[in-house]
């Protein structure tokens, strides 16, 4: 009983999810049209369970780049009112259309010319016929076994947001770059950071000259503590590295190292990456060389930096 009770649960919900498909029509295309000309705030509101979708798609907008909040409609008729301005756009959520909370801010979205986009079951509903725009997204039954408790609707609610919400991504040009900024403390905007926001720069960076001796090239390697050195030409181009595990393989075998040159002794044409590319690639190529380094040049083979794996250990990227 159980497991059949469940399975309709999700058939049901599932149902309400595909029936959108057909209601991505001309309306649609227009609150996007309208959502994307917004100036100022895409402003959720709802009561009970719809606010709560609304918060939830709220908090997708601002994710994403589209500043966004939510509205209590009994508390804007309280004194909240002030939280919409000219410029916005509001996005109403009601199943039936007929929340009197809701419906009781109709005049003041209407008086400051604000766009309004409805989500509701009802499309001959008061909120729907004051709607700018009114995105159908009625189900044929809860999947309440009664048919009563909000359950199909309000996921047809939230997953005609996240249509919305990943259409204006699209339309804007939202990047994973731009969602990395907007994260910069969670999980996923770590795998999205690029190697120029982790690697080291400047002074910090061993670099010695083909021509430059062994010894004053350890002394660099030492001195910058990443157990590696960059090796430059005399215009400043890479052309080798020399590492700690150079030095050892060299030390078995040459009893005069340390008045050789860096050029003698370096790994040329080393495995480098571009300041631009995530940080992400950047551990996959030090994981499949078995590296813990990389150097990060620019198009002319200069040195920008270099990018060692305990920088992503401290991003908590591993």
């Amino acid at each position: 009983m159980i497991r059949k009770t469940a399975r309709e649960v999700l058939q049901s919900e599932a149902a309400a999810i595909s029936n959108l498909l057909e209601r991505i029509d001309s309306n649609f295309e227009r609150a996007i049209e309208i959502l994307g000309d917004c100036k100022g705030r895409v402003v959720l509101t709802g009561m009970g369970k719809s606010g709560i979708v609304g918060k939830k798609i709220a908090a997708t907008f601002s994710s994403t780049g589209i500043p966004s909040l939510f509205l209590h409609p009994a508390e804007a008729i309280h004194g909240d009112m002030g939280m919409v301005t000219s410029g916005d756009a509001v996005i109403a959520i009601s199943n039936s259309g007929e929340t009197e909370e809701l419906l009781r801010l109709l005049e003041w979205v209407k008086r400051l010319g604000v766009p309004l986009i409805s989500l509701t079951g009802d499309t001959q509903s008061t909120l729907a016929k004051h709607s700018d725009v009114v995105l159908d997204v009625s189900v044929q039954k809860e999947a309440c076994p009664m048919n009563l408790v909000p359950t199909a609707s309000t996921t047809a609610a939230l997953a005609m947001g996240d249509a919305l919400a990943m259409c204006l991504m699209e339309v804007r040009g939202f990047k994973a770059e731009d969602y990395a900024l907007l994260h910069p403390g969670g999980r996923l905007g770590k795998k999205l950071l690029k190697v120029s926001d982790c690697m080291h720069t400047g002074d910090a960076v061993p670099r010695v000259h083909g021509y430059t001796l062994m010894k004053d090239a350890v002394y660099e390697m030492s001195r910058k503590g990443l157990g590696i050195t960059s090796v430059l030409d005399i215009d400043d181009r890479v052309i080798g590295v020399i590492s700690d595990g150079d030095l050892r393989r060299h030390l078995e075998k040459d009893d005069h190292l340390m008045v050789r040159t860096a050029a003698e002794c370096m790994t040329p044409n080393p495995k480098t990456i571009a300041a631009e590319e995530l940080a992400t690639r950047a551990l996959n190529i030090m994981e499949e060389k078995k590296i813990t380094s990389l150097l990060v040049l620019d198009d002319e083979k200069h040195i920008l930096g270099i990018i060692h794996l305990h920088d992503l250990w401290r991003t908590e990227m591993i």
